[in-house]
């Protein structure tokens, strides 16, 4: 007999499935996964050094991104954690507080995910900048000082019914350290083969900081005894944070190495996972992107010239100690987006900054193999 039991109480249900939108939610993923597929892998470069000291020192190359700089991943990863967590819908505005490589990147995930981007950015960006974002396919968005473009995205966001993508916050949980998109595991794998392919130490500089935990965390997912030292700048809060081991310390001013440093510890800074830290001159920044130029014939940016400088100080100390071994480090993006300010000497000048000594050290403490 088909006896069917009832409930002792009538059950609430609330059923939301909306099929439309799950499709396209799996569209635009499939988009970003294709994108990923289609970039396959950055290069692992290597810096020759004289063969006897037994070191080598090698520069994962993001600027061969499509949106040209290691932002391409991050931007990637945000969205993609903005889609599997339902916070996207058709129609709905993107919005970040970057005027740099991050607001290039998203806008190009945006264009290609046909979501509107608006980038809020601070008064006297430069024109150049500016339209990077409007070419990748992003509007900007005024605002009167960089201390405004976090509250300003917020409420544009609020006010348009839109996302703000707070990559500041963002950055550490939205990278999956373990797999996808992950530089860490590319970095690694590319190092298998090489003479030791186990770093004594990995380089990163801190915007986000979502970049150093991911290798950090990786580091120790793995069980590798591989160091992690992050650079850090002039204005920039994150060493003196780490040092003091208090995220509350401001600088209250800003970076002038477009990518890296910030004036607060941004919460996707994860200090737990950072062996040492090393805090860069801004001279030496931009000496170091001029000098690792030079070597390659092409042009990087000032970010990579800051992990330039700590990864010589690096090898500089394991060959004082006669150690042997690896150095690994990012190449962030491409020098052609500063011909205006890091590689025009009236510009370098007017900062106040003597790159002579910079450059000299550098040569003495990263020759090349030749000699």
């Amino acid at each position: 007999m088909d006896e069917r039991i009832g409930w002792p109480e009538d059950l609430q249900d609330v059923d939301r499935r909306d099929e439309e939108l799950r499709v396209w939610v799996a569209e635009r993923i499939r988009r970003l996964e294709a994108d990923a597929r289609r970039s396959a892998d950055t290069h692992l470069v290597p810096l020759d050094l004289p063969e006897e000291w037994g070191i080598q020192l090698y520069l994962k190359d993001e600027s061969t991104h499509a949106s040209g700089s290691l932002k391409h991943r991050l931007a990637r990863s945000l969205f993609l954690f903005a889609l599997v967590n339902g916070q996207l819908r058709p129609g709905m505005p993107v919005i970040e507080a970057s005027s740099g490589s991050t607001a290039v990147s998203e806008a190009h995930m945006a264009r290609m995910l046909e979501i509107p981007f608006i980038a809020v950015i601070p008064l006297g960006t430069s024109a150049r900048k500016v339209a990077l974002i409007e070419a990748a396919g992003g509007s900007c968005h005024v605002v009167d000082s960089a201390e405004r473009m976090g509250p300003e995205a917020q409420r544009l966001a609020e006010e348009l019914g839109g996302l703000f993508m707070d990559q500041f916050t963002h950055a550490e949980r939205a990278t999956d350290w373990r797999g996808n998109n992950s530089i860490a595991v590319s970095a690694l794998a590319q190092l298998e083969l090489e003479p030791h392919p186990v770093p004594a130490w990995i380089v990163v500089g801190a915007g986000t900081g979502g970049t150093s935990a991911t290798f950090g965390r990786y580091l120790r997912y793995r069980r590798l005894p591989s160091a992690l030292c992050v650079a850090d700048v002039e204005g920039s809060a994150f060493f003196e944070g780490w040092r003091q081991g208090d995220p509350s310390v401001t600088t209250g001013r800003g970076s002038r190495i477009e990518g890296i440093g910030r004036p607060q510890v941004e919460p996707s800074f994860v200090p737990g996972v950072v062996d040492r830290m090393i805090r860069v001159p801004d001279a030496a920044s931009v000496a170091g992107a001029r000098f690792l130029s030079q070597r390659l014939g092409r042009r990087v940016g000032a970010s990579t010239g800051t992990n330039l400088v700590a990864a010589a100080q690096l090898i500089d100390e394991m060959r004082r100690r006669g150690e042997s071994g690896s150095v690994l480090t990012l190449l962030c993006d491409a020098g052609d987006r500063y011909t205006d300010t890091y590689f025009d000497d009236d510009w370098v000048a007017a900062q106040g900054w003597d790159l002579a000594p910079w450059l000299e050290a550098l040569a003495a403490r990263l020759p090349s193999a030749e000699g």
